[in-house]
C-alpha cells in the first residue's frame, strides 16, 4: 500500500508543476518593435503632413515623408483661409493601452497667423472667423478640445495644453485599431487687402495667412500606464478579472482535487487493511 501512497503523491505533484506551452525559442525571438508605435520608452505624438492635404500621426520622430521646411503655411489676400488639419495615426495603432488615471494627455504645438480671426468688434469677420482649436480623439470618440484664445497677429504662439484622464470620461482604455489616435487642428482666419489696382495705388488692409510647425513641435503626449506593456493586458486580460478567470487555473484547482482524494482514499484503504 505504500507504493500506492508514493504513486498519489506523484501525482498531486505533477498536476500542480506548471506546464510551459509551446516552443520557448520561439518566444525569445520576437520581431523588432516598430518604431512609429508608441512603447514604454516613447508615450508621445507628432504631427507630419506632405503638404498636399495628407496630414498624419506617429510615435516616431522621424518622417522622410513629410515637407523638408517642417512647417505648413497658407496665404490668402482677401477672404477666409480655412484650416482643417486632421492627423490620424499611421501606421494604425497595433497595441491596446491603458492610461494612467490621473495622468495627462499634454499637448504642445507652434502656430503663427496673421489677419483677423476674431467676430464681432471693429473686425472684418462678420462671423466668418475661429479661434485655434485643438481635439484629440480616441476613435471616433472626442476626449478633449482645447480653444486657443486670441493672441497678437503676425507672431509664432507657442500652443500648450493638458486634459486629466478621469474613470468617468471613459477615456481609460484605447483599444487599438478602434481607437486609433486622431489630432485635429482647425481655424478660420480672415484677410481683407485691396490691391491699389492697375493704376499703382496703394493697396489696404491686412493679408490672410497661417503657419503651422511639425514634427518635434507639434506633439502629444499620452500618460500611457506600464501595464499597457504586459501580455496580459494585450491578451485582453485586464488587472480588473478575477484570479479564477486566469485560463487554466480552474483545471489546476480541480486536478488537485481529485489527486488529493486518490490520495485520501488510498490512507482509508490502509487503515482497513491495517
Amino acid at each position: 500500500m505504500r507504493a500506492k501512497t508514493l504513486v498519489a503523491l506523484i501525482l498531486t505533484a505533477m498536476m500542480l508543476t506548471p506546464v510551459q506551452a509551446g516552443d520557448v525559442s520561439a518566444s525569445q525571438s520576437e520581431p523588432a518593435e516598430d518604431p512609429k508605435q508608441p512603447n514604454a520608452n516613447n508615450t508621445t505624438m507628432y504631427m507630419w503632413s506632405n503638404g498636399m492635404a495628407t496630414e498624419w500621426t506617429h510615435f516616431n520622430t522621424n518622417e522622410t515623408e513629410s515637407v523638408e521646411e517642417g512647417e505648413l503655411t497658407e496665404e490668402k489676400d482677401n477672404g477666409v483661409i480655412n484650416i482643417k488639419y486632421r492627423f490620424t495615426m499611421d501606421p494604425t495603432l497595433d497595441k491596446r493601452l491603458n492610461m494612467t488615471i490621473g495622468g495627462e494627455i499634454r499637448g504642445n504645438f507652434n502656430v503663427y497667423y496673421e489677419g483677423d480671426i476674431d467676430n464681432g468688434g471693429d473686425g472684418s469677420c462678420n462671423n466668418d472667423c475661429e479661434y485655434l482649436n485643438i481635439t484629440v480623439y480616441r476613435g471616433a470618440s472626442k476626449v478633449y478640445q482645447h480653444t486657443e484664445q486670441p493672441w497678437p497677429a503676425e507672431n509664432w504662439k507657442n500652443v500648450v495644453f493638458s486634459y486629466l484622464i478621469n474613470e468617468e470620461d471613459g477615456h481609460t482604455i484605447w483599444d487599438s485599431t478602434n481607437d486609433n489616435p486622431i489630432v485635429e487642428v482647425t481655424m478660420k482666419v480672415k484677410g481683407n487687402y485691396q490691391s491699389g489696382g492697375f493704376l499703382g495705388l496703394q493697396g489696404s488692409g491686412t493679408p490672410a495667412a497661417f503657419g503651422f510647425k511639425l514634427g518635434e513641435e507639434a506633439r502629444v503626449e499620452l500618460p500611457i500606464d506600464e501595464s499597457s506593456w504586459s501580455k496580459d493586458f494585450q491578451a485582453g486580460m485586464d488587472d480588473s478579472m478575477d484570479d479564477v478567470d486566469t485560463p487554466g487555473f480552474t483545471l489546476v484547482v480541480a486536478s488537485a482535487a481529485i489527486a488529493m482524494a486518490v490520495f485520501v482514499n488510498i490512507g482509508k484503504e490502509e487503515e482497513n487493511e491495517a
